[in-house]
């Protein structure tokens, strides 16, 4: 009796995938630059948002050494491709090296983004009490652009998503942005604020909800701002744990592939953009890092900001996954609002 011929397994691939999705339109992603370092400094933070896909908050204690800020300050020096630095968190002015890591930057001639959640003026370091009401005045004198998260223009919907008391703090700090000069006409201080959807939805037009955005805030606080960014929720971390326990993971995933836009794939952020984690490995995207999905060079080797090369980190394969159909979805999802 003839021994039976052994199966071959294939392992089953999500209906999801988004490498599949890719291939079936014929659609190639490679990078196409590297003119931003976003660096994750932290994972502390004075909130703990609904949505936060870093899984930020008071207790989280990831650092970047100060090597590693040395390493990225080296990295800029080296490359005049490298224009921009968007240093993210958590809240990035927790890190005790945040003053110094932006002033260096903004002496090599770089361009310094800051993802500032506004409320941080106020509540300053959630364990050492330290204040940090002199931001306002920092960003203006380094000319840093602000870049701040206002999931609406009314109180209700803001802090079922960031807390209690944060839509009051956020008007205040953007307040105090006016006051120094941000988003004054001629100022050249850019103040852009992110728009996340509270649920499981796509967000509404840009353009569209930008002035719904300028109207109301102008109309009941005196409020200015240059841009408003629309980002997409991420099927990831916390928010993936709210729409499990939610049981709409499932529709969410749907809707996102439903909505599946090539001329959005065409502009997504990791093409030009790499991310650097709190211990200095490299990623394609922010939701990457936080999905332990380590980008890749040309010879097989994870990437790292202690052995960085930069044509190295150029000629990598981008590494995609399930969740990038978040960014892929209607008018497209980056770190910059919508990509379509």
């Amino acid at each position: 009796m003839k021994s039976p011929i052994p199966l071959k397994i294939v392992p089953s691939r999500s209906k999801f995938d988004f490498e599949a999705v890719l291939s079936e339109r014929n659609i190639d992603l490679p990078p196409l630059g590297i003119d931003t370092l976003q660096v994750n400094v932290t994972k502390l933070c004075n909130q703990v948002c609904r949505h936060c896909h870093v899984d930020a908050s008071p207790a989280r204690t990831e650092m970047l050494s100060p090597a590693g800020i040395a390493k990225c300050l080296g990295i800029l020096a080296r490359h005049r491709q490298i224009t921009t630095l968007d240093i993210t968190g958590g809240a990035p002015e927790l890190h005790p090296d945040f003053d110094a890591f932006v002033e260096e930057a903004v002496a090599l001639g770089k361009h310094v983004m800051v993802r500032h959640n506004l409320t941080v003026q106020f509540d300053g370091h959630p364990q050492s009490g330290e204040s940090k009401a002199y931001l306002p005045q920092f960003f203006a004198r380094n000319r840093v652009e602000v870049v701040s998260s206002l999931p609406y223009y009314q109180e209700y919907f803001t802090d079922a998503q960031r807390g209690a008391g944060v839509f009051t703090k956020s008007i205040e700090g953007l307040r105090r942005l006016n006051v120094v000069g941000y988003a004054a006409e001629g100022s050249g201080l850019v103040l852009n604020l992110v728009y996340n959807p509270v649920g499981p939805y796509l967000p509404p037009a840009q353009e569209n909800l930008e002035a719904d955005f300028k109207l109301e805030l102008q109309t009941k606080y005196a409020l200015q701002f240059n841009r408003l960014y629309t980002i997409t929720n991420m099927p990831i971390n916390r928010f993936k744990l709210h729409l499990d326990h939610s049981g709409q993971y499932e529709a969410y995933m749907e809707k996102l592939l439903a909505s599946f836009n090539p001329a959005a794939a065409e502009g997504v952020m990791c093409r030009k953009l790499i991310s650097v984690g709190h211990d200095g490995r490299i990623y394609d995207c922010d939701f990457n890092q936080m999905l332990d999905l380590q980008a890749v060079g040309n010879g097989g080797q994870a990437l790292s900001i202690f052995d960085f090369d930069f044509d190295d980190t150029l000629g990598r394969r981008i590494r995609f996954a399930d969740h990038c159909l978040g960014c892929t979805a209607g008018a497209g999802s980056s770190c910059g609002g919508a990509t379509a």
